[in-house]
This record gives structure tokens, C-alpha cells and sequence, in this order.
């Protein structure tokens, strides 16, 4: 198989969907890989570890689109990615169509096959591409949110862990799975004062585990969100329905009776945001203030530190990436009843259910798709 990286052009982007050690392990399967000038560059990875590893370098996304038969890439694609796809072509990457009705329209339109990193799944029922991402996007919440909160910043001038003799700052996690998690060591490590809120009770159960009793857990209730927002100096947004749009759990009436100058982050902001103020933001305008409060709603936010993100998504990505070039994208995903989960659309039928649901589009069970296209190719064969 011909498998083509693209150089990611989303803003501030420098992720690369494959690393050097990647595309050697490919190769190792006996496939070409062609990776677009200087994809890499910006985190060291150069176009000369990429020829080592056995690549060829090409000048332009629109030869690796034109001939390519697998796209890896990290961000959704942008409208011009997507009317470079053709039918039959492969495209695996992170999607989040859920809350993009446009992107969601021109794959449709293109007649590929788009694997969602975000929606494969595992034997346990856990996200096994998303989860190196919200372990980095968990950790940079914290830390992005500490950093706003300066008074430079827009801030109200609290350190998250206060001084002997200073209370710490207090900090809301609304949601206990990976994100929240992870948000959770970073603020309890930076000394804050951490509220965690979920619906799961074994999960909250967990979490006083695993933090034993230094985070305080709460059953997630209006009341408990209102109650703990209101008092918070930073609030971290961390809730997730697989594929879906998510909940609206921090309203606008939330927003305007917090503190003046508090931060909000909103991780879940690839999947429509958990606050009824969020709006996209970029790292190079990564924040915006409503009533005083200061939004952090990056979408693309372990691009920020994008070598580690390359190399952790690469570590859960890599695997799938072979199967689905040794195999050919219709075996290897009814094999992988794991891996057909991430097939969100193929050949102009959504296959995902929550995005079919809240796009409007006639949901087509991902099985029955391959097997209508594969009847399809042989008619007009």
C-alpha cells in the first residue's frame, strides 16, 4: 500500500501523523510511504530521518492526495483535504464530525473510506486513540489555566497552589475520565484545592483511590456544578460522549455569576464544547472573556506541545495504521470489530451512529457498508 502524510495545516498545528520510527515499521511491511517537505520540521522531525527511514519526500499535499491509498494525517481534514479525497481512498485520522456539519458533508461527497481515531475502540470500552491525547490535553489544561490566570494574562492574579499562609486557588473538574483524570495530578501536584464531578459512582470511587481522599469527588448534579463554578478560580471542562456533541453542563447564567477574572477551560471543545459560551480558539488567540471570565478553548490543544503528542499518538495509532495496510481497510476492519467502531463514513454513508443522529444523515451499520460498496465495485466491475 501507498501511504501519504500530509503536512497538517490547521493553525499553529505541528503534529505529523506519522514519526520517522513509524514509517520505518511500515516500510517494514513492505509499503511506501511518501511524507510531504518538511512536515516534521517544525519538531524535529527533518525530511532526511524521513528518507533514512525509507520514505520519499514529495512537495505537495495534492501529489500525496493524488496518490496516495492511505492518508494519515493527526487534525480533521480542512474543506480543500477534503475535496482532494477520492472514492475508494483511506483516510485515517482524528475526524470529530459530530458538531461539523461541513466537513462531515464533504467526505460524504468524497466517497472515501475516514477511520475517526476518536471512536475506535478497545476490549475494555475505552478510546485507545483518544486517550494519549486527553492525557496530554488533561495535563495542559492545568497548566494553561494556572497560566491565565495571571493578572498579565487577564487573570485574577491567583497562584494555583497559593504560599504558606495563602489559600490555594480552588479547581473544578467537571468529569472524571482521562482528561479529567489527569487534570486532577497537575493541579493536585501544583498544590490547588480540586473538585472533581462525574455521574459514574464506580468511577468516583476510583478516583478517591487513586488520589486517596486528596481530591475531593461529588456526584455531578446542577446544583453541585452551579455550586462548585461559582466558588472555582479555575474550572476544567472534561466530559465526553464518544462520537457525540457534547453536553452543555456550564451555562451562560454559570458564566456570568463566577468570579471576575476566574478561567475556564473547555477540553472538550473538538466535540462542540461543554460550556454554552465556548467558541473554537487557536493557540496563536488561544483565549477570548465573557462576563469577566477568561475562555481557554483551543481546539487543537496538544499541538501545543506537538512532539510529545506526535510521538504519544503515534505509540496507539501505529498498530491500526499496519493493520489496515497489510490487510486492505475493508479486511482489517471486519476483523477488528475494535476498529470498525472509528469508521465513521465510507464510500457516502455515514457509519456512526451519534453523528448520523445529530447531523440528520440515515445511519448505515459500518458492516453493511462494506459490504453494500464491495457489491457495488463488482457491478460496475
Amino acid at each position: 500500500m501507498l501511504i501519504g502524510v500530509p503536512k497538517e495545516i490547521k493553525n499553529h498545528e505541528y503534529r505529523i501523523g506519522l514519526t520517522p520510527a513509524s514509517v520505518r515499521e511500515l516500510i517494514g511491511h513492505g509499503h511506501d510511504v511518501i511524507v510531504q517537505k518538511d512536515g516534521g520540521s517544525a519538531i524535529g522531525f527533518t525530511d532526511e530521518m524521513y528518507e533514512q527511514a525509507g520514505a520519499k519526500i514529495i512537495d505537495s499535499a495534492e501529489e500525496i492526495f493524488a496518490t496516495a491509498d492511505m492518508i494519515v494525517k493527526v487534525k480533521e481534514p480542512q474543506p480543500h483535504e477534503c475535496e482532494m479525497l477520492r472514492p475508494g481512498q483511506l483516510l485515517y485520522t482524528y475526524l470529530h464530525l459530530a458538531p461539523d456539519p461541513k466537513q462531515t458533508e464533504l467526505l460524504v461527497k468524497s466517497g472515501a473510506t475516514c477511520i475517526a481515531y476518536e471512536t475506535v475502540t478497545d476490549r475494555f470500552g475505552g478510546l485507545p486513540l483518544l486517550a494519549p491525547m486527553s492525557e496530554v490535553a488533561g495535563r495542559m489544561s492545568v497548566q494553561c489555566g494556572a497560566h491565565h490566570l495571571e493578572k498579565a494574562q487577564g487573570g485574577l492574579g491567583v497562584l494555583l497552589g497559593g504560599v504558606p499562609g495563602v489559600a490555594p486557588a480552588k479547581v473544578l473538574i467537571i468529569g472524571g475520565g482521562v482528561v479529567g483524570t489527569q487534570a486532577a495530578k497537575m493541579a493536585l501536584g501544583m498544590g490547588a484545592d480540586v473538585t472533581i464531578l462525574d455521574r459514574s459512582l464506580p468511577r468516583l470511587r476510583q478516583l478517591d483511590d487513586i488520589f486517596g481522599g486528596a481530591v475531593r469527588t461529588e456526584y455531578s448534579t446542577n446544583d453541585a456544578i452551579e455550586k462548585h463554578a461559582l466558588e472555582a478560580d479555575l474550572v476544567v471542562g472534561a466530559v465526553l460522549i464518544p462520537g457525540a456533541a457534547a453536553p452543555k453542563l456550564l451555562t451562560r447564567d454559570h458564566i456570568s455569576r463566577m468570579k471576575k477574572g476566574a478561567v475556564v477551560v473547555d477540553v472538550a471543545i473538538d466535540q462542540g464544547g461543554c460550556f454554552e459560551t465556548s467558541k473554537a480558539t487557536t493557540h496563536q488567540e488561544p483565549t477570548y472573556v465573557v462576563d469577566g471570565v477568561v475562555h481557554y478553548c483551543v481546539a487543537n490543544m496538544p499541538g501545543g506541545v506537538a512532539r510529545t503528542s506526535t510521538m504519544a499518538l503515534n505509540n496507539a495509532t501505529l498498530p491500526f495504521a499496519v493493520s489496515l495496510a497489510n490487510k486492505g481497510a475493508k479486511q482489517a476492519l471486519l476483523d477488528d470489530a475494535n476498529l470498525l467502531e472509528g469508521l465513521n463514513v465510507h464510500a457516502g454513508m455515514v457509519t456512526y451512529k451519534a453523528v448520523a443522529d445529530v447531523l440528520g444523515y440515515e445511519y448505515v451499520d459500518p458492516k453493511l457498508a462494506l459490504q453494500k460498496s464491495a457489491v457495488e465495485s463488482e457491478v460496475a466491475a
